[in-house]
Protein backbone atom coordinates (compact mmCIF):
# COMPACT_ATOMS: atom_id res chain seq x y z
CA UNK A 1 0.00 0.00 0.00
CA UNK A 2 2.95 2.33 0.45
CA UNK A 3 3.17 2.99 -3.56
CA UNK A 4 -0.62 3.74 -4.15
CA UNK A 5 -2.09 7.33 -3.52
CA UNK A 6 -3.51 7.67 0.13
CA UNK A 7 -6.13 10.58 -0.07
CA UNK A 8 -8.44 11.18 -2.81
CA UNK A 9 -10.36 14.56 -2.24
CA UNK A 10 -13.33 15.12 -4.70
CA UNK A 11 -14.31 18.58 -4.73
CA UNK A 12 -17.74 19.62 -5.53
CA UNK A 13 -20.60 17.33 -5.59
CA UNK A 14 -23.63 16.97 -7.86
CA UNK A 15 -23.46 14.33 -10.74
CA UNK A 16 -20.23 14.74 -11.41
CA UNK A 17 -19.14 14.14 -8.09
CA UNK A 18 -21.18 12.00 -6.68
CA UNK A 19 -20.52 9.69 -9.67
CA UNK A 20 -16.99 9.74 -9.57
CA UNK A 21 -17.39 8.74 -5.73
CA UNK A 22 -19.74 5.95 -6.65
CA UNK A 23 -17.22 4.55 -9.15
CA UNK A 24 -14.24 5.09 -7.27
CA UNK A 25 -15.94 2.92 -4.08
CA UNK A 26 -16.89 0.23 -6.38
CA UNK A 27 -13.10 -0.15 -8.07
CA UNK A 28 -11.05 0.41 -5.00
CA UNK A 29 -13.48 -1.13 -2.26
CA UNK A 30 -11.76 0.33 1.31
CA UNK A 31 -8.36 0.63 0.63
CA UNK A 32 -8.72 4.18 -0.13
CA UNK A 33 -9.65 7.37 1.71
CA UNK A 34 -11.84 9.13 -0.25
CA UNK A 35 -13.88 12.77 1.15
CA UNK A 36 -15.87 14.64 -0.75
CA UNK A 37 -16.26 18.35 -0.35
CA UNK A 38 -19.69 20.18 -1.54
CA UNK A 39 -20.94 23.67 -0.56
CA UNK A 40 -25.01 24.08 0.15
CA UNK A 41 -24.19 27.93 -0.77
CA UNK A 42 -23.41 26.39 -4.64
CA UNK A 43 -25.88 25.43 -6.91
CA UNK A 44 -26.23 22.59 -9.35
CA UNK A 45 -26.61 23.45 -13.30
CA UNK A 46 -28.87 20.47 -13.39
CA UNK A 47 -29.18 20.39 -16.99
CA UNK A 48 -28.58 16.07 -17.37
CA UNK A 49 -31.98 14.56 -17.28
CA UNK A 50 -31.82 13.03 -20.20
CA UNK A 51 -28.77 9.97 -20.65
CA UNK A 52 -27.64 7.31 -23.20
CA UNK A 53 -27.88 3.81 -22.77
CA UNK A 54 -24.43 3.40 -21.63
CA UNK A 55 -25.66 5.00 -18.33
CA UNK A 56 -27.45 1.36 -17.83
CA UNK A 57 -23.89 0.03 -17.29
CA UNK A 58 -22.39 2.62 -15.23
CA UNK A 59 -25.75 1.72 -12.92
CA UNK A 60 -25.02 -1.98 -12.88
CA UNK A 61 -21.70 -1.30 -11.89
CA UNK A 62 -22.11 0.32 -9.44
CA UNK A 63 -24.12 -2.26 -7.96
CA UNK A 64 -27.78 0.07 -8.37
CA UNK A 65 -31.47 -1.56 -8.54
CA UNK A 66 -32.91 -0.19 -11.88
CA UNK A 67 -36.34 -0.13 -10.29
CA UNK A 68 -35.67 1.47 -6.80
CA UNK A 69 -33.35 3.92 -9.03
CA UNK A 70 -36.11 5.12 -10.54
CA UNK A 71 -38.56 5.37 -8.13
CA UNK A 72 -36.17 7.59 -6.30
CA UNK A 73 -35.38 10.30 -9.31
CA UNK A 74 -38.63 10.36 -11.15
CA UNK A 75 -37.40 8.68 -13.77
CA UNK A 76 -38.48 7.30 -16.88
CA UNK A 77 -37.36 5.00 -20.07
CA UNK A 78 -35.74 6.79 -22.97
CA UNK A 79 -35.76 5.30 -26.68
CA UNK A 80 -34.00 8.08 -28.44
CA UNK A 81 -34.28 11.34 -29.22
CA UNK A 82 -37.14 13.46 -31.24
CA UNK A 83 -35.86 15.79 -33.43
CA UNK A 84 -38.46 18.30 -35.26
CA UNK A 85 -37.74 21.21 -37.45
CA UNK A 86 -33.85 20.61 -38.05
CA UNK A 87 -33.68 19.62 -41.39
CA UNK A 88 -36.18 21.67 -42.76
CA UNK A 89 -39.19 23.61 -41.25
CA UNK A 90 -41.84 20.53 -40.31
CA UNK A 91 -39.21 17.86 -40.45
CA UNK A 92 -39.39 15.51 -38.17
CA UNK A 93 -37.04 12.34 -37.23
CA UNK A 94 -36.04 10.16 -34.61
CA UNK A 95 -32.75 9.24 -33.52
CA UNK A 96 -33.33 5.76 -31.85
CA UNK A 97 -31.64 3.18 -29.69
CA UNK A 98 -30.63 -0.18 -31.04
CA UNK A 99 -30.28 -1.45 -34.59
CA UNK A 100 -32.11 -0.85 -37.44
CA UNK A 101 -33.27 -3.88 -39.86
CA UNK A 102 -31.35 -6.77 -39.93
CA UNK A 103 -28.52 -7.46 -42.54
CA UNK A 104 -29.16 -9.29 -45.64
CA UNK A 105 -25.75 -11.23 -47.48
CA UNK A 106 -22.87 -9.11 -47.54
CA UNK A 107 -24.31 -5.80 -47.11
CA UNK A 108 -25.56 -4.13 -44.17
CA UNK A 109 -29.34 -3.53 -43.71
CA UNK A 110 -29.33 0.03 -44.57
CA UNK A 111 -28.27 -0.74 -48.45
CA UNK A 112 -30.85 -2.40 -49.07
CA UNK A 113 -32.97 0.33 -48.10
CA UNK A 114 -31.23 2.88 -49.61
CA UNK A 115 -31.74 0.96 -53.28
CA UNK A 116 -35.36 0.38 -52.52
CA UNK A 117 -35.85 4.00 -50.88
CA UNK A 118 -34.75 4.83 -54.29
CA UNK A 119 -37.25 3.13 -56.37
CA UNK A 120 -39.95 3.48 -54.13
CA UNK A 121 -40.40 0.69 -53.12
CA UNK A 122 -39.48 0.97 -49.04
CA UNK A 123 -41.46 2.25 -45.78
CA UNK A 124 -39.49 4.76 -43.93
CA UNK A 125 -36.58 3.69 -41.90
CA UNK A 126 -38.32 3.92 -38.95
CA UNK A 127 -40.61 1.37 -39.70
CA UNK A 128 -37.75 -1.34 -39.41
CA UNK A 129 -36.97 -0.34 -35.95
CA UNK A 130 -38.75 -1.82 -33.07
CA UNK A 131 -37.34 1.13 -31.05
CA UNK A 132 -38.77 3.52 -33.61
CA UNK A 133 -42.46 2.35 -33.66
CA UNK A 134 -42.09 1.57 -30.41
CA UNK A 135 -41.52 5.63 -29.53
CA UNK A 136 -44.09 6.64 -32.18
CA UNK A 137 -46.92 3.93 -30.12
CA UNK A 138 -45.53 5.47 -26.65
CA UNK A 139 -44.99 1.77 -25.79
CA UNK A 140 -41.88 0.18 -23.89
CA UNK A 141 -40.78 -2.42 -22.23
CA UNK A 142 -37.01 -4.29 -21.54
CA UNK A 143 -35.31 -6.74 -23.77
CA UNK A 144 -36.85 -10.21 -23.28
CA UNK A 145 -33.65 -13.01 -23.37
CA UNK A 146 -35.80 -15.60 -24.79
CA UNK A 147 -36.74 -14.61 -27.25
CA UNK A 148 -33.02 -13.99 -29.40
CA UNK A 149 -33.96 -13.86 -32.68
CA UNK A 150 -37.07 -11.73 -32.24
CA UNK A 151 -36.93 -7.72 -32.51
CA UNK A 152 -38.14 -7.66 -28.67
CA UNK A 153 -34.71 -9.25 -27.57
CA UNK A 154 -32.65 -5.63 -29.27
CA UNK A 155 -34.43 -3.17 -27.56
CA UNK A 156 -31.82 -0.35 -26.00
CA UNK A 157 -32.94 2.13 -24.19
CA UNK A 158 -31.60 5.06 -21.63
CA UNK A 159 -33.43 6.61 -18.81
CA UNK A 160 -35.08 10.03 -18.30
CA UNK A 161 -34.24 11.21 -14.35
CA UNK A 162 -33.75 14.10 -12.02
CA UNK A 163 -30.40 15.12 -11.76
CA UNK A 164 -30.31 16.67 -8.72
CA UNK A 165 -32.31 13.37 -6.88
CA UNK A 166 -30.13 11.32 -8.65
CA UNK A 167 -27.02 13.22 -6.47
CA UNK A 168 -28.84 12.61 -3.64
CA UNK A 169 -29.43 8.94 -4.69
CA UNK A 170 -25.64 8.05 -4.82
CA UNK A 171 -24.44 10.12 -2.38
CA UNK A 172 -26.41 8.49 0.15
CA UNK A 173 -24.97 5.20 -1.44
CA UNK A 174 -21.35 6.30 -1.27
CA UNK A 175 -21.94 7.55 2.34
CA UNK A 176 -22.80 3.76 3.37
CA UNK A 177 -19.69 2.40 1.87
CA UNK A 178 -17.23 5.17 3.12
CA UNK A 179 -17.08 7.99 1.84
CA UNK A 180 -16.39 10.79 3.97
CA UNK A 181 -18.58 14.17 2.88
CA UNK A 182 -17.91 17.53 4.38
CA UNK A 183 -19.88 20.27 3.52
CA UNK A 184 -18.37 24.05 3.11
CA UNK A 185 -17.01 26.39 0.64
CA UNK A 186 -13.56 26.65 -0.04
CA UNK A 187 -11.84 29.39 0.31
CA UNK A 188 -8.01 28.84 0.00
CA UNK A 189 -5.68 26.40 -2.66
CA UNK A 190 -2.47 25.38 -1.21
CA UNK A 191 0.40 24.09 -3.43
CA UNK A 192 3.36 22.88 -3.15
CA UNK A 193 6.09 25.28 -3.79
CA UNK A 194 8.63 22.72 -5.68
CA UNK A 195 6.01 21.82 -8.33
CA UNK A 196 2.78 23.44 -7.99
CA UNK A 197 0.63 20.28 -7.12
CA UNK A 198 -1.87 21.10 -5.09
CA UNK A 199 -1.70 19.19 -1.08
CA UNK A 200 -4.47 20.72 0.26
CA UNK A 201 -7.83 22.66 0.28
CA UNK A 202 -8.52 25.05 2.84
CA UNK A 203 -12.39 26.07 3.72
CA UNK A 204 -14.78 29.03 5.16
CA UNK A 205 -14.53 27.40 8.83
CA UNK A 206 -10.78 27.04 8.74
CA UNK A 207 -10.58 23.48 7.97
CA UNK A 208 -7.55 22.13 6.12
CA UNK A 209 -7.98 18.64 3.71
CA UNK A 210 -4.62 17.34 2.34
CA UNK A 211 -4.88 15.10 -0.39
CA UNK A 212 -3.02 12.85 -2.92
CA UNK A 213 -5.59 13.23 -6.43
CA UNK A 214 -7.83 15.68 -6.20
CA UNK A 215 -11.15 15.44 -8.73
CA UNK A 216 -12.26 19.07 -9.50
CA UNK A 217 -16.28 18.73 -9.82
CA UNK A 218 -16.92 22.50 -9.17
CA UNK A 219 -18.99 22.81 -12.26
CA UNK A 220 -17.65 25.57 -15.13
CA UNK A 221 -15.63 27.73 -13.15
CA UNK A 222 -13.23 24.94 -12.23
CA UNK A 223 -12.19 26.12 -8.89
CA UNK A 224 -8.80 23.72 -8.98
CA UNK A 225 -8.27 23.07 -12.94
CA UNK A 226 -8.60 26.03 -13.93
CA UNK A 227 -8.58 29.03 -11.70
CA UNK A 228 -6.30 27.95 -9.35
CA UNK A 229 -3.66 25.70 -12.24
CA UNK A 230 -4.50 28.05 -15.14
CA UNK A 231 -4.66 24.98 -17.41
CA UNK A 232 -6.91 26.95 -20.35
CA UNK A 233 -9.79 26.28 -22.13
CA UNK A 234 -10.59 25.80 -25.97
CA UNK A 235 -13.54 27.30 -27.33
CA UNK A 236 -15.84 25.69 -29.67
CA UNK A 237 -18.66 28.80 -30.05
CA UNK A 238 -16.80 28.97 -33.83
CA UNK A 239 -18.80 25.84 -34.91
CA UNK A 240 -21.66 25.58 -31.52
CA UNK A 241 -22.96 29.28 -31.01
CA UNK A 242 -25.32 28.55 -28.94
CA UNK A 243 -24.07 30.22 -25.48
CA UNK A 244 -27.02 30.67 -23.38
CA UNK A 245 -30.17 28.17 -22.36
CA UNK A 246 -33.49 29.45 -20.08
CA UNK A 247 -34.18 26.42 -18.48
CA UNK A 248 -38.03 25.58 -16.44
CA UNK A 249 -40.08 22.34 -15.13
CA UNK A 250 -43.37 22.60 -15.97
CA UNK A 251 -46.83 20.38 -15.37
CA UNK A 252 -46.58 16.77 -16.72
CA UNK A 253 -48.95 16.17 -19.93
CA UNK A 254 -51.27 13.28 -19.98
CA UNK A 255 -48.96 11.17 -22.29
CA UNK A 256 -45.81 9.79 -20.77
CA UNK A 257 -43.32 10.03 -23.75
CA UNK A 258 -40.80 7.04 -23.30
CA UNK A 259 -38.62 9.75 -25.37
CA UNK A 260 -36.37 13.28 -25.09
CA UNK A 261 -37.83 15.81 -27.88
CA UNK A 262 -35.42 18.25 -29.48
CA UNK A 263 -37.31 21.40 -31.21
CA UNK A 264 -35.03 23.83 -33.56
CA UNK A 265 -36.03 27.45 -33.34
CA UNK A 266 -35.05 30.79 -34.57
CA UNK A 267 -31.94 30.79 -33.20
CA UNK A 268 -31.29 27.32 -31.11
CA UNK A 269 -33.67 24.38 -29.90
CA UNK A 270 -35.88 23.81 -26.91
CA UNK A 271 -35.42 20.31 -25.43
CA UNK A 272 -38.54 18.33 -23.73
CA UNK A 273 -37.60 15.64 -21.55
CA UNK A 274 -40.62 13.79 -19.45
CA UNK A 275 -40.34 12.44 -15.80
CA UNK A 276 -42.75 10.88 -13.78
CA UNK A 277 -43.51 14.25 -12.22
CA UNK A 278 -43.10 17.30 -14.35
CA UNK A 279 -41.81 17.95 -17.28
CA UNK A 280 -37.98 19.28 -18.15
CA UNK A 281 -37.56 22.21 -20.88
CA UNK A 282 -34.64 24.58 -22.05
CA UNK A 283 -34.24 26.88 -24.76
CA UNK A 284 -30.46 26.74 -26.02
CA UNK A 285 -29.58 29.57 -28.13
CA UNK A 286 -26.92 31.87 -29.72
CA UNK A 287 -27.60 35.40 -27.85
CA UNK A 288 -26.11 37.31 -30.50
CA UNK A 289 -28.63 36.14 -32.85
CA UNK A 290 -31.69 36.52 -30.17
CA UNK A 291 -32.21 38.69 -27.11
CA UNK A 292 -33.10 36.93 -23.54
CA UNK A 293 -36.47 38.25 -23.50
CA UNK A 294 -37.23 36.46 -26.77
CA UNK A 295 -35.33 33.64 -26.05
CA UNK A 296 -37.26 33.46 -22.93
CA UNK A 297 -40.85 34.36 -23.92
CA UNK A 298 -40.47 31.10 -27.10
CA UNK A 299 -39.78 28.67 -24.30
CA UNK A 300 -43.05 29.65 -22.11
CA UNK A 301 -44.74 30.09 -25.57
CA UNK A 302 -43.52 26.35 -25.81
CA UNK A 303 -44.85 24.07 -22.94
CA UNK A 304 -46.99 21.40 -22.58
CA UNK A 305 -48.51 22.92 -19.10
CA UNK A 306 -48.10 25.06 -16.42
CA UNK A 307 -44.39 26.28 -15.89
CA UNK A 308 -43.47 24.88 -11.92
CA UNK A 309 -40.61 27.40 -10.93
CA UNK A 310 -39.44 31.00 -12.97
CA UNK A 311 -36.76 30.30 -15.75
CA UNK A 312 -32.98 30.32 -14.72
CA UNK A 313 -30.71 31.25 -17.12
CA UNK A 314 -27.39 29.05 -17.73
CA UNK A 315 -24.40 30.56 -19.53
CA UNK A 316 -22.34 28.64 -21.18
CA UNK A 317 -18.75 28.60 -23.74
CA UNK A 318 -18.35 25.63 -25.63
CA UNK A 319 -15.19 23.82 -25.49
CA UNK A 320 -13.12 21.72 -23.27
CA UNK A 321 -9.96 22.30 -21.23
CA UNK A 322 -7.05 21.79 -22.65
CA UNK A 323 -6.15 19.32 -19.88
CA UNK A 324 -8.66 17.55 -18.38
CA UNK A 325 -5.74 15.96 -15.94
CA UNK A 326 -3.26 18.81 -14.69
CA UNK A 327 -0.72 17.89 -11.95
CA UNK A 328 -2.48 16.35 -9.45
CA UNK A 329 -6.08 16.94 -10.91
CA UNK A 330 -8.42 15.63 -12.58
CA UNK A 331 -11.40 17.74 -13.85
CA UNK A 332 -14.48 15.80 -14.55
CA UNK A 333 -17.93 16.84 -15.59
CA UNK A 334 -18.57 20.77 -16.85
CA UNK A 335 -14.63 21.82 -14.94
CA UNK A 336 -13.66 19.39 -17.89
CA UNK A 337 -15.81 21.19 -20.53
CA UNK A 338 -19.04 21.34 -21.78
CA UNK A 339 -21.17 20.15 -25.33
CA UNK A 340 -24.55 21.38 -25.18
CA UNK A 341 -27.11 18.74 -24.63
CA UNK A 342 -28.79 17.94 -27.42
CA UNK A 343 -27.72 14.15 -27.76
CA UNK A 344 -27.83 13.74 -24.12
CA UNK A 345 -24.09 13.33 -23.44
CA UNK A 346 -22.89 14.77 -20.78
CA UNK A 347 -23.46 12.72 -17.73
CA UNK A 348 -22.47 9.95 -20.26
CA UNK A 349 -18.91 12.47 -20.42
CA UNK A 350 -18.59 12.19 -16.64
CA UNK A 351 -18.90 8.00 -16.76
CA UNK A 352 -16.19 7.89 -19.74
CA UNK A 353 -13.86 10.09 -17.48
CA UNK A 354 -14.65 8.31 -14.47
CA UNK A 355 -14.04 5.40 -16.10
CA UNK A 356 -10.36 6.43 -17.10
CA UNK A 357 -9.72 7.87 -14.01
CA UNK A 358 -10.31 3.94 -12.58
CA UNK A 359 -8.18 2.59 -15.75
CA UNK A 360 -5.13 5.33 -15.54
CA UNK A 361 -5.60 5.02 -11.64
CA UNK A 362 -1.82 6.74 -10.45
CA UNK A 363 0.51 5.43 -7.55
CA UNK A 364 2.60 8.02 -5.38
CA UNK A 365 4.02 8.40 -8.42
CA UNK A 366 2.73 10.59 -11.80
CA UNK A 367 4.12 9.11 -14.69
CA UNK A 368 3.71 11.74 -17.68
CA UNK A 369 3.40 8.81 -20.51
CA UNK A 370 -0.24 8.11 -18.47
CA UNK A 371 -1.25 11.48 -17.94
CA UNK A 372 -0.91 12.15 -21.68
CA UNK A 373 -2.83 9.53 -22.68
CA UNK A 374 -5.68 10.56 -20.68
CA UNK A 375 -5.51 13.62 -22.15
CA UNK A 376 -5.31 11.96 -25.43
CA UNK A 377 -8.27 9.97 -24.48
CA UNK A 378 -10.47 12.92 -23.09
CA UNK A 379 -9.77 15.05 -26.18
CA UNK A 380 -10.78 12.64 -28.35
CA UNK A 381 -14.01 11.66 -26.70
CA UNK A 382 -14.85 14.96 -26.64
CA UNK A 383 -14.19 16.15 -30.52
CA UNK A 384 -15.75 12.88 -31.87
CA UNK A 385 -18.59 14.10 -29.88
CA UNK A 386 -18.66 17.50 -30.99
CA UNK A 387 -18.48 17.13 -34.53
CA UNK A 388 -21.44 14.55 -34.44
CA UNK A 389 -23.39 17.65 -32.94
CA UNK A 390 -22.10 20.06 -35.14
CA UNK A 391 -23.43 18.24 -38.13
CA UNK A 392 -26.92 18.57 -37.06
CA UNK A 393 -26.42 22.32 -37.46
CA UNK A 394 -24.49 22.02 -40.25
CA UNK A 395 -26.59 20.03 -42.52
CA UNK A 396 -29.84 21.80 -42.73
CA UNK A 397 -31.98 23.16 -45.08
CA UNK A 398 -33.65 26.23 -43.41
CA UNK A 399 -33.25 29.82 -44.79
CA UNK A 400 -35.72 31.31 -42.24
CA UNK A 401 -32.66 33.10 -40.08
CA UNK A 402 -29.64 34.30 -40.51
CA UNK A 403 -29.01 31.75 -37.56
CA UNK A 404 -29.16 28.40 -39.75
CA UNK A 405 -28.06 30.03 -42.60
CA UNK A 406 -24.69 30.86 -41.23
CA UNK A 407 -24.58 27.07 -39.73
CA UNK A 408 -25.15 25.42 -43.06
CA UNK A 409 -22.28 27.70 -44.74
CA UNK A 410 -19.77 27.13 -41.84
CA UNK A 411 -16.39 25.53 -42.08
CA UNK A 412 -16.63 22.11 -40.56
CA UNK A 413 -13.64 19.96 -39.41
CA UNK A 414 -12.57 17.69 -41.50
CA UNK A 415 -13.37 14.48 -39.97
CA UNK A 416 -16.68 15.53 -39.88
CA UNK A 417 -16.51 16.48 -44.09
CA UNK A 418 -15.22 13.28 -44.89
CA UNK A 419 -18.21 11.06 -42.86
CA UNK A 420 -20.70 13.60 -45.04
CA UNK A 421 -18.53 13.08 -48.48
CA UNK A 422 -18.41 9.09 -47.90
CA UNK A 423 -22.19 9.00 -46.92
CA UNK A 424 -23.04 11.13 -49.79
CA UNK A 425 -21.52 9.16 -52.18
CA UNK A 426 -22.99 5.81 -51.71
CA UNK A 427 -24.79 6.02 -48.04
CA UNK A 428 -21.52 4.40 -45.76
CA UNK A 429 -20.97 4.96 -42.34
CA UNK A 430 -18.27 4.65 -40.64
CA UNK A 431 -17.08 4.52 -36.88
CA UNK A 432 -13.36 6.06 -36.15
CA UNK A 433 -11.77 4.13 -33.54
CA UNK A 434 -14.71 3.68 -30.50
CA UNK A 435 -16.25 7.05 -31.03
CA UNK A 436 -19.04 7.66 -29.28
CA UNK A 437 -21.60 7.40 -31.67
CA UNK A 438 -22.17 4.07 -34.05
CA UNK A 439 -22.25 4.24 -37.56
CA UNK A 440 -26.57 3.44 -36.94
CA UNK A 441 -26.66 6.79 -35.25
CA UNK A 442 -25.10 8.80 -38.13
CA UNK A 443 -26.91 7.36 -40.74
CA UNK A 444 -29.88 8.18 -38.35
CA UNK A 445 -29.05 11.63 -38.14
CA UNK A 446 -27.08 12.05 -41.87
CA UNK A 447 -30.93 10.78 -43.44
CA UNK A 448 -33.12 13.05 -41.15
CA UNK A 449 -31.28 16.00 -41.56
CA UNK A 450 -31.94 15.04 -45.83
CA UNK A 451 -28.37 13.93 -46.72
CA UNK A 452 -29.91 11.69 -49.72
CA UNK A 453 -27.17 9.11 -50.89
CA UNK A 454 -26.06 8.90 -54.95
CA UNK A 455 -25.86 5.66 -54.99
CA UNK A 456 -25.44 2.06 -52.40
CA UNK A 457 -22.86 -0.85 -51.96
CA UNK A 458 -23.03 -2.81 -55.05
CA UNK A 459 -23.23 -5.55 -53.30
CA UNK A 460 -26.87 -5.30 -52.83
CA UNK A 461 -27.46 -5.90 -56.72
CA UNK A 462 -26.62 -9.40 -55.81
CA UNK A 463 -30.33 -9.92 -54.69
CA UNK A 464 -32.89 -9.96 -56.34
CA UNK A 465 -35.39 -6.49 -55.98
CA UNK A 466 -38.15 -9.17 -55.21
CA UNK A 467 -36.07 -10.67 -52.78
CA UNK A 468 -35.04 -7.61 -50.92
CA UNK A 469 -39.03 -6.39 -51.03
CA UNK A 470 -40.10 -9.74 -49.16
CA UNK A 471 -37.31 -9.34 -46.85
CA UNK A 472 -37.75 -6.06 -45.86
CA UNK A 473 -41.86 -6.63 -45.53
CA UNK A 474 -41.00 -9.39 -43.54
CA UNK A 475 -38.98 -7.51 -41.04
CA UNK A 476 -41.94 -4.55 -40.79
CA UNK A 477 -44.30 -6.86 -40.17
CA UNK A 478 -42.46 -8.85 -37.13
CA UNK A 479 -42.01 -5.57 -36.07
CA UNK A 480 -45.14 -4.52 -36.12
CA UNK A 481 -46.06 -7.56 -34.45
CA UNK A 482 -43.87 -6.62 -31.54
CA UNK A 483 -45.44 -3.24 -31.20
CA UNK A 484 -48.39 -5.14 -30.64
CA UNK A 485 -47.42 -6.79 -27.38
CA UNK A 486 -45.48 -4.06 -25.87
CA UNK A 487 -47.39 -2.56 -22.85
CA UNK A 488 -47.93 0.91 -22.56
CA UNK A 489 -44.96 3.17 -21.04
CA UNK A 490 -46.37 5.03 -18.83
CA UNK A 491 -48.47 1.62 -17.55
CA UNK A 492 -45.08 -0.06 -17.41
CA UNK A 493 -44.18 2.63 -15.44
CA UNK A 494 -46.60 2.27 -13.01
CA UNK A 495 -46.40 -1.50 -12.33
CA UNK A 496 -42.57 -1.67 -12.16
CA UNK A 497 -40.97 1.65 -10.70
CA UNK A 498 -43.65 4.13 -10.22
CA UNK A 499 -42.04 6.88 -7.59
CA UNK A 500 -43.87 7.31 -4.24
CA UNK A 501 -43.75 11.25 -4.15
CA UNK A 502 -45.23 12.47 -7.69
Amino acid sequence: MENLTQKIVIVGGGTAGWMTAAALTTALRDKYHIQLIESDEIGIVGVGEATIPMIKLFNKTVGIDENDFLKETQGTFKLGIEFVNWGKLGDRYLHGFGGIGKDLGAAKFEHYWHKMRSLGKAGGLNEYSVVHMAAKANKFMPPVSDVPNSPLAEINYAYHFDATLYAKYLSKICQQRGVVRKEGRIVHVSQREADGYIDAVVLADGTRIEGDLFVDCTGFPGLLIEETLKTGYEDWSHWLPCDRAWAVPCEPSATLLPHTRSTAHRAGWQWRIPLQNRIGNGHVYCSREISDDEAAATLLANLDGKPLAEPRMIKFVTGMRKKAWNKNVIAIGLSGGFIEPLESTSIHLIQTAVAQLVEFFPGKEFIPTEVEEYNRLSRFHFETIRNFIILHYHLNQRTDSKFWIDCANMSVPDMLTHKMDLFRARGRTTRFDGELFSEIGWLQILLGQNLVPQSYNPLVDMVSEEGIAEYMDGIRSVIANCIDVMPDHAQYIANHCAAVNR
